[in-house]
């Protein structure tokens, strides 16, 4: 309704891997409705001048302003990273959301109202175990015939600009280039980051 450009709709069980077809179709569908059947796509900004748009947008705008500010208090986005300040405000937000569902006061259908009394078992889009195993033995045929130096040197080197404050793009793109898998250039860059804990 805001004159949005695009519109991605998850298929509902993609928190369970790839979307099976019938929730893919389910998302397809609704975004078919929308453009061709609702009307909203009629126009380019069905709301523009709503007094309800424009104040959520004033509301949004403060609200943003007063992270920035208060971002730049602590000396910037860099310190205020290291000082938890995102992680904690995402995950405090996270915790208020969850609490407001359990407490009614936000409604969430299916969820906390309109539920079902009966547990429906969704099915899991399945995966071909024989395209595994072809897909494994592709990844092994390749590190067979690459250079393994200059793999081993480019991961190396993308280890290096991790330690560091070096932009991690040019030595990935190296690093695939000379044919490494994206599990290696993950578990490199995993080998010095770690991996991210919840508090």
């Amino acid at each position: 309704l805001g004159g949005t450009q695009s519109l991605h709709t998850n298929g509902f069980d993609e928190a369970l891997g790839l979307p099976t077809e019938q929730a893919a179709k389910l998302a397809l569908r609704t975004q078919q409705i929308v453009g061709y059947e609702s009307g909203i796509a009629d126009t380019a900004d069905p709301l523009a001048g709503s007094y309800f748009v424009e104040s959520l947008t004033d509301e949004i705008e403060e609200l943003a302003t007063d992270y920035i500010k208060r971002i730049d208090e602590m000396g910037g986005a860099v310190a205020a990273i290291e000082a938890r300040f995102m992680q904690d405000e995402i995950e405090n937000a996270a915790y208020d959301f969850a609490r407001s569902v359990d407490r009614g006061e936000k409604v969430v259908i299916g969820v906390n109202k309109f539920t079902e009394t009966t547990n429906q078992k969704n099915d899991v889009f399945p995966i071909d175990v024989e395209q595994q195993r072809a897909q494994e033995k592709r990844v092994r045929e390749l590190k067979l015939r690459r250079d393994n130096a200059a793999v081993t040197a480019a991961l190396e080197e993308l280890a290096t600009a991790a330690r560091g404050s070096s932009n991690l793009l040019y030595p990935m793109k190296t690093a695939l280039s000379r044919m490494a898998t994206l599990g290696e250039v993950a578990d490199t860059l995993r080998g010095e980051f770690g991996v991210y804990q919840p508090s």
